[in-house]
């Protein structure tokens, strides 16, 4: 399965969101994806073994838990895909942050105005 195959789904993104703030158990993983998106512990479970299988995610035995993690390995792999078109977006952030910019001045220079009438 193809990376992008794999984090077209949300629920799998949104495990992955979990997971990028540290190791989380099975079940702390079931329950907030269960609350979010209302499916059921088996689909979970499923969404869980794409991302192991497809090497997004290790997971370890603890007794009788399942530690899961995040491997980044993958999403290097797609960040390094998309890389080659971050031109296109780069060049457009530059464009917004000097109408940014550009905007503050204009509203800075407008207040400045006001308030030396309101002086008058």
């Amino acid at each position: 399965m193809h990376a992008f195959d794999v984090l077209g789904d949300p629920v799998r993104r949104r495990i992955l969101e979990l997971l990028a703030e540290g190791e989380l158990t099975a079940g702390a993983i079931t329950e907030v994806v269960r609350r979010e998106f209302g499916i059921s512990q088996p689909a979970v479970s499923q969404h869980l073994r794409v991302l192991r299988e497809n090497g997004f995610t290790t997971v370890r035995a603890e007794g009788t838990r399942r530690l899961y993690a995040v491997d980044a390995t993958p999403l290097r792999e797609a960040d390094l895909w998309l890389d080659r078109f971050r031109a296109f977006w780069n060049q457009r952030l530059d464009a917004l942050a000097t109408e940014l910019v550009r905007g503050k001045r204009t509203k800075r220079s407008e207040s400045n105005a006001d308030d030396t009438k309101e002086q008058k």
